[in-house]
């Protein structure tokens, strides 16, 4: 009996942690997404003149100068009420290094830069030096 239960766990076990990583890559994905998203739409309010110009950097191609920014959000131009376009609720964790502290492109950097050259934040990617169940590494995403 107690044969049969060794052999029973030791096929659960690696199973778990297979299913345990899964989960883990399918919220950096989701996590990469949303702030993809609000830079995105941050550029976008940005190109249509939405954004104060005092909230922008000279020559940061309409990009927000950090990921705290799409937190706090920018003033709306041309709205006397003082109102804040706001992008993101949160800074997500990254869910390979329990952190917030994710690396980051400007549209300046070339695209195998392993340093963030400061003007913009034009992409996000994991600090995780990992690699993926698919066989990719978890900063290529």
């Amino acid at each position: 009996m107690s044969t049969i239960i060794i052999i029973l766990a030791s096929a659960i076990m690696p199973l778990a942690k297979v299913t345990a990583r899964r989960q883990r890559e399918a919220e950096l994905r989701r996590a990469l997404r949303e702030m993809r998203t609000a830079i995105d739409k941050f550029k976008d309010q940005a190109d249509l003149g939405n954004v104060s110009a005092l909230d922008l950097k000279a020559g940061s191609e309409n990009y927000p100068p950090d990921l705290q920014t799409l937190v706090e959000g920018v003033t709306a131009a041309n709205d006397p009420t003082g109102r804040k376009l706001k992008f993101l609720r949160h800074i997500p964790v990254d869910p390979m290094t329990h952190s917030t502290d994710w690396g980051l492109r400007s549209y300046q950097d070339k695209p195998d830069s392993t340093h963030w050259g400061g003007q913009n934040v034009f992409d996000v990617y994991t600090t995780f030096a990992g690699t993926a169940l698919d066989g990719t590494k978890y900063k290529d995403w």
